[in-house]
């Protein structure tokens, strides 16, 4: 078995209260879930309006396959353009792991 997740640091293009956070946020969570049948939720920056932190986790039985979806994923956020990627951490975690 093998687990991944992906921390996604955003910054937030022409936001100026929570509520458009969240209208910019929820959408990205959405699609994540749906396309790529991840766990992803907003985990961090909730009280600032022009920052958010994504983090998404898969679970997978081929190391291979793990890391094309969070690749994916990667891909994805990258790509929207109302939003500019400050950083991504990624972890993978194997049955070896202590």
């Amino acid at each position: 078995m093998f687990v991944g997740t992906l921390s996604f640091d955003l910054l937030l293009g022409d936001v100026h209260s929570l509520k458009e956070k969240r209208s910019l946020v929820r959408p990205i969570v959405a699609e994540l879930q749906r396309k790529y049948a991840v766990s992803a939720a907003e985990v961090g920056h909730q009280g600032l309006h022009r920052r958010s932190e994504i983090g998404l986790a898969l679970v997978s039985g081929d190391a291979a396959h793990l890391t094309e979806v969070l690749d994916r994923c990667e891909r994805l956020v990258a790509a929207r353009p109302e939003v500019e990627l400050l950083s991504v951490r990624r972890r993978l975690h194997g049955d070896d792991d202590d």
